[in-house]
């Protein structure tokens, strides 16, 4: 059995790492950590897991604790993961880090994103970027694992083929994304109090959100240059979800069935992403709580336009896909297990 230590435990992220990994078949939960629930039992902070496990939250003591685990999962702030990464790969263990700390390869820009200085360049160089579908070579070698963040998730799956087969004007893009507040985060705040986010949808952060740079990166790497894109998220009134509306303009025309045709090809293998027959759409509400993505596609040719602009719709959960449970499929790849082990229920209907 792996032993497993989730460090930052008690968000929604943390949450969900100890579900999923509460249910894994080769993985041993031996510590979760949590600085404002240091005591209480993990079914306190999480009532669904009642009877699922028997582990009290601590507080972050890496003396006491490096020795417990072989591969630990760091669900902590921004910023706060750096030292804590630095000191776990120096005692040769593995880390997936789902906070932003290693997912831009460029110190500089990190730095203008997050307004402070990285403080580990020679571990940010190899830190490999977890997006399986992307990556998977890759992270089955690294012992330090970038989770990708949520919105970059849902973006990047919509426009992989594309890029891959050379079919989409890379000045074209347009990124439109909606979340539940749960992609907030766990701590109060004015934005996703009830009053305030209930019967309510609203676009933030348009140009300057912190994941802009992160999809632009990966985009810019399989074009083999500078990839700037539209990227606009906006906070709808669910609990969980992603759905990503990308807009663009393929190279030369290209009508619905064929798009569907080159997507369902290129993810033929995938475990987890699976494209719509030509007239569907994907829902949020069909991946909740599973690990997929669903993708939809059409060629809009409304009006006098020469060339259709290809629509595509992807659907993720933002605290499975978009979170904890991409960072179990990575833990899958980087130990060699099935890469859908413990990941394999579908998501929830209604």
């Amino acid at each position: 059995m792996l032993k497993v230590a989730v460090l930052g435990a008690s968000g929604y992220t943390g949450g969900e790492l100890l579900r999923l990994l509460g249910l894994h078949p080769k993985v041993k939960l031996v510590a979760a950590t949590s600085e404002q629930s240091a005591g209480e039992s993990v079914d306190t902070a999480f009532p669904n897991l009642t009877g699922r496990l028997s582990l009290t939250l601590e507080p972050l003591n890496l003396d006491r604790l490096i020795d417990r685990a072989d591969l630990f999962f760091l669900a902590l702030p921004h910023t706060t993961a750096m030292p804590v990464a630095s000191r776990l790969i120096a005692k040769k263990k593995r880390v997936i880090d789902l906070s932003a700390d290693f997912r831009l390869k460029d110190p500089k820009t990190y730095k203008t994103w997050y307004k402070t200085p990285h403080l580990d360049t020679a571990l940010l160089s190899r830190a490999c970027y977890g997006l399986p579908e992307l990556h998977r070579r890759e992270i089955q070698s690294a012992r330090l694992v970038a989770n990708p963040g949520c919105y970059p998730t849902g973006a990047l799956l919509g426009l992989l083929p594309l890029f891959a087969k050379s079919r989409v004007d890379h000045d074209s893009i347009i990124i439109d994304a909606k979340s539940g507040v749960s992609g907030a985060g766990r701590s109060p705040a004015q934005a996703t109090h009830f009053p305030e986010a209930n019967e309510a949808v609203s676009a933030y952060n348009i140009g300057r959100h912190r994941h802009l740079p992160e999809i632009e990166q990966e985009l810019s790497g399989l074009a083999g240059k500078k990839i700037s894109v539209t990227f606009s998220p906006h906070l709808v009134p669910v609990n969980r979800g992603i759905l990503s509306t990308v807009y663009v303009r393929p190279k030369k025309p290209i009508e619905t069935a064929e798009a569907v045709e080159l997507f369902q090809d290129y993810y033929k293998e995938e475990p987890f992403v699976h494209v719509l027959p030509p007239g569907e759409f994907p829902n949020t509400r069909n991946v909740q709580g599973s690990n997929d993505c669903h993708i939809g596609l059409v060629a809009d040719r409304h009006g006098d336009r020469k060339a259709a602009t290809l629509v595509i719709v992807t659907a993720i959960d933002n605290l499975v896909k978009g979170a904890a449970g991409q960072a179990i499929q990575n833990m899958n790849l980087m130990m060699g297990y099935d890469e859908s082990l413990g990941l394999t229920a579908p998501g929830l209907f209604p």
